[in-house]
């Protein structure tokens, strides 16, 4: 499912024209996207939770020429499964 298709299944289960769906789901991913840029968790209660991760510095490889690089330290974005989500998946 692409963006186009959820905005479509929003809109069908909301009764809602799909140019309101389209403004409520980026509104929607806007928003986890500032909160977990500025360091916080969302949580989604049977979704999941979206937080930023550390990702400690280490040693990596160039794949072209095999020279050893050193990979600095960043945070990542991260997502965990909420439990009733895990359960829907698993049917």
């Amino acid at each position: 499912m692409n963006k186009g298709e959820l905005i479509d299944a929003i809109a069908e289960k909301t009764q809602a024209s799909k140019k309101e769906a389209d403004v409520i789901l980026s509104a929607a991913v806007e928003a986890i996207m500032e909160a977990v840029a500025a360091g916080d968790k969302v949580t989604l209660v049977g979704f999941g939770t979206f937080e930023p991760r550390q990702r400690a510095a280490r040693d990596g490889r160039n794949p072209q020429t095999g020279k050893a690089i050193k990979i600095e330290a960043t945070t990542v974005p991260a997502f965990s499964a909420g439990k009733q989500f895990k359960e829907m998946v698993a049917e």
